[in-house]
């Protein structure tokens, strides 16, 4: 059995390993996806975005912007025991193929302080004329996420959410994996519209505390 790097993946090569479909969602159905955030939320987003208003964020470097205007709002969409989390490494093996790495962020239970399967996979893109598709890695991370999800409740069909940045653009992914246990599996992915991370924050967070508000209730 060949295991995959998520960095190494292509859409050839995912195509290989599962049966990947697209489906069209409309835009409104994305917008259905919130839940408000309080007061206190609110301010603390005000005051992020306020000072991100005032930042070159396109030559930044990616940590950096990781640090000053991602990560912060993975947090504001923390709920009970999920939490955000930075370098989550992921290993999956499925029935024909084994995929590892380390995705740049995610939305997951804590258990002691441990990480748990997470609900939600974040993928910082790189930037540059040469950089790569940030899709296929984004797919990879999301698959490897939804099986170790699978090994924990053994649902035969696992929804699992992604995300991945450029600059402060943010566009979400929602996956339905289905036969998850045999040769090859299939992958249907819904896409969302693109977001701006400063003009379109509060809807990027109501939409995080959607996801894993969904995920708390299963």
């Amino acid at each position: 059995m060949c295991t995959y790097t998520f960095s190494q993946l292509s859409e050839e090569t995912l195509k290989s390993l599962v049966t990947l479909e697209g489906k069209y969602v409309a835009a409104a159905e994305w917008d259905k996806m919130r839940i408000a955030l309080t007061d206190n939320e609110l301010k603390r987003l005000e005051t992020l975005t306020s000072t991100l208003r005032g930042r070159h964020l396109f030559v930044m470097n990616e940590s950096t912007l990781w640090a000053r205007a991602i990560y912060p709002m993975l947090v504001l969409a923390e709920q009970g025991y999920v939490q955000a989390w930075s370098g989550v490494p992921l290993k999956a093996a499925y029935a024909a193929f084994g995929l590892e790495g380390e995705a740049d962020g995610a939305l997951a239970p804590s258990l002691g302080g441990r990480i748990q399967p997470p609900y939600l996979i974040v993928h910082e893109a790189k930037r540059g004329l040469n950089a790569p598709d940030p899709l296929y890695q984004l797919t990879g991370e999301m698959l490897a996420a939804a099986w170790l999800n699978w090994k924990q409740d053994s649902n035969p069909e696992q929804e699992i959410f992604g995300c991945y940045t450029v600059t402060d653009t943010w566009a979400f992914v929602r996956g339905i994996i289905s036969d998850i246990d045999t040769e090859k599996p299939t992958f249907t992915l819904e896409f969302s519209p693109d977001y701006n991370g400063i003009s379109d924050a509060e809807h990027i967070v109501q939409l995080l505390k959607f996801i894993v508000a969904k995920q708390i209730a299963v």
